[in-house]
């Protein structure tokens, strides 16, 4: 077996770590490459070796930059290179430079990327070889306005070079057919440096299901069977699995057929994805081919018992394929579930910011692939995906049951993330009875927010409360050395310490201790007593017995003093007022490098006041603004000294993380 002695991975995060995983696996030293955000990432951590790629966060300047990656490659003495998926994997320059610096690219190759790469030539030529696929008219934009009638409606405008859900806009009304071709090209030349778009016809209520291929360069290529990814928001995925509950075996067959033909084809030497529409009659239709290896790959692996990564490695080194397609078998039923930091209740804006607790649940049949290990910071400058999590189960609804249980365990506090809505989905009658389209999410979202709310509100607020406050009083018997914030070490004696006022979910509460003795505490609130004795505590997880039930908080405080606490997957934000909060309480958050800074809100809220003007200078602490949180007023001051910039709000305005306040650039 041939096998490399150093590879490069030319990407970040859980793509990163993962190809570690394999790469070591096989005995092959890794080189990782880090922008200034990444220097402590876990990949940067688990690498043999680690460059970075310079000071700047700029993609352009990192992870995008070809001269700096082939020349670390270079010094290292890797002898390859592997792109993981997004930045540079589908880029034939790339894998020209690659092929001029005497480097192996760890993909297909520059002639399956380019001719797959643009939707126009690759439906021109998967036609031609006989794949099914719906009717599509390409041409100029005259072209497309002209000959759009010709197709029955509703229809879809693409962008050629488009991909990731990005460049794609539905037409229902010819009238709206000028517009819409003329802000799809212009995003198409933004996101993907090409205008050149096309219209094909929309599939109503489509299954999104994929063939996983692979294929070396002796002529051989499989398929590994299908995911099903029909679950989507904003055309992309947030649950896959596999098999497919949609397809017939004999169906089945087909799609794995018509994708290793594309494969055979086109001579396709890497891991990839032939992704097709399936219609509600089961006829399926060439999508698209991505000739890189998919975040969801991890779903066929768990049911084929094939690792596609250390494939595609052995492959580049020009190993043929270990087995025939006869020898891929399907076991079992695996889902996967796409953890971002975004928040579904706004249109699943990404939600950057400060985790204060990251808690991964553990089982032997849980995979969860991460670029982290502990609490971080998620930036707004990359996908704010934090993990996949997947699931093996026997059948489908084990694995499902499974997978629900495993989200109430997944643990993110500090940021919005989607695991609730993640939950939400997988117990809706819909999926439970594979009653689902692509367009599920976008249909269903307002109701799926509204369940969530509702299964939380059947959740006694009193309990997050008294978990909180139980835990502050234990802390510092158990961490005595830490820094925490409780009534007994914050404020000592001077007032009654019975009585503590406190808000959960900006619900004023005002709880009384009757008493304490014999492991158990009693408490009293607006006239319901609970008896509540500690079972076991440890960092960040409490066991509390309240009368008589067993349950099981997770809390984390986070650096500006709110607290979290997370009961059956439901988060809870709470504060005491009789804590005051740390010394940098009142700080905004700051993102950017030394000599410029964008300022944001440290928590979520409404701005009442406005102290500066542009344009005029700031010392560190001064008051720019001020932000009303949870009934109370919050001062936003300056990390540093500067001069404002720009405001970018205006009293009234609602606020989080994830909006800039004041832009703030350093003085000279």
């Amino acid at each position: 077996m041939k096998l490399f002695k150093k590879i490069l991975i030319a990407n970040r995060g859980e793509i990163a770590v993962r190809i570690i995983y394999s790469a070591h696996d096989l005995g092959i030293e890794t080189v990782a490459i880090y922008s200034s955000a990444d220097e402590e990432g876990l990949h940067v951590e688990m690498a043999d070796e680690a460059y970075s790629l310079g000071g700047s966060i700029e993609l352009s300047e990192t992870y995008l930059n070809i001269d700096k990656i082939i020349n670390i490659a270079k010094k290292s003495g890797a002898e390859a290179i592997h792109p993981g998926y997004g930045f540079l994997a589908e880029n034939p320059a790339f894998v020209a430079a690659c092929e001029k610096a005497g480097i192996i690219f760890i993909g297909p190759n520059t002639k399956s990327i380019q001719l797959m790469g643009n939707k126009i030539e690759s439906r021109a030529f998967v036609k031609k070889i006989g794949i099914p696929m719906t009717e599509g008219i390409t041409g100029d934009v005259k072209t497309l306005q002209k000959k759009a009638g010709t197709i029955p409606l509703p229809i879809l405008v693409k962008a050629a070079a488009g991909g990731g859900g990005k460049g794609m806009r539905i037409v229902k009304d010819l009238k709206d057919l000028p517009d819409i071709l003329e802000s799809t090209s212009r995003e198409a030349k933004s996101y993907f440096g090409d205008a050149s778009i096309f219209i094909e016809k929309y599939v109503v209520e489509p299954r999104h299901i994929e063939i996983q291929v692979i294929g070396d360069n002796h002529g051989n290529a499989v398929h590994l069977y299908e995911r099903e990814c029909s679950i989507q928001r904003r055309y992309q995925k947030i649950i896959e699995e596999s098999p497919s509950p949609t397809l017939t075996q004999e169906v089945r067959e087909k799609m794995g057929a018509a994708a290793v033909k594309i494969a055979k084809e086109i001579g396709y030497n890497n891991a990839g994805t032939v992704e097709f529409l399936v219609d509600k009659d089961l006829n399926f239709y060439f999508l698209e081919m991505n000739t890189r290896v998919q975040v969801e790959h991890p779903v066929t692996e768990m049911v084929t018992g094939i690792d596609i990564v250390r494939e595609q490695i052995l492959i580049a080194a020009g190993n043929p394929l270990g087995f025939e397609q006869e020898e891929v078998t399907q076991f079992g039923h695996a889902i996967e579930c796409r953890i971002y930091a975004e928040d579904p209740a706004n249109n699943f804006l990404p939600s950057p910011g400060d985790m204060s607790l990251y808690l991964e649940p553990e089982d032997d049949e849980i995979r969860i692939d991460t670029g982290i290990e502990e609490a971080t910071t998620i930036h707004s400058f990359y996908d704010p995906m934090i993990s996949k999590m997947i699931i093996w189960g026997e059948d489908r609804e084990m694995a499902r049951e499974k997978m629900i249980h495993a989200l109430r365990e997944y643990t993110v506090h500090g940021i919005k993330t989607n695991i609730a809505f993640l939950t939400q989905v997988l117990q809706n009658r819909a999926y439970i009875d594979n009653k689902i389209s692509t367009k599920y999410c976008d249909e269903h979202t307002d109701d799926l927010i509204n369940l969530i709310e509702k299964e939380k509100a059947t959740i006694d607020p009193n309990l997050p409360a008294l978990a909180y406050l139980v835990y502050g009083f234990h802390e510092d018997l158990i961490y005595p050395d830490e820094e925490v914030y409780n009534v007994w070490k914050e404020i000592g004696y001077w007032r009654d310490l019975m009585d503590i006022k406190m808000n959960v979910d900006d619900k004023i509460l005002s709880v009384r201790i009757l008493k304490e003795g014999h492991g158990i505490i009693r408490f009293n609130i607006a006239g319901k007593t609970y008896g509540c004795e500690l079972r076991s505590m440890q960092e960040n997880i409490l066991e509390l017995i309240v009368d008589g039930h067993l349950m099981i908080f997770y809390i984390s405080r986070d650096k500006l003093g709110r607290g979290f606490v997370s009961l059956n997957g439901h988060i809870f934000t709470v504060m005491r007022f009789d804590v005051l909060p740390s010394e940098d309480f009142f700080g905004a958050l700051e993102i950017g490098g030394k000599d410029g800074a964008e300022i944001v809100s440290p928590m979520p809220g409404k701005v009442i006041k406005i102290n500066v003007k542009n344009g005029v200078k700031v010392k560190k602490g001064d008051i720019l603004m001020v932000v009303e949180a949870m009934k109370m007023e919050n001062n936003i001051l300056s990390p540093k000294d500067g001069k404002v910039e720009k405001i970018n709000v205006k009293t009234g305005d609602m606020v989080d993380g994830s909006r800039e306040l004041v832009s703030l650039v350093s003085e000279n």
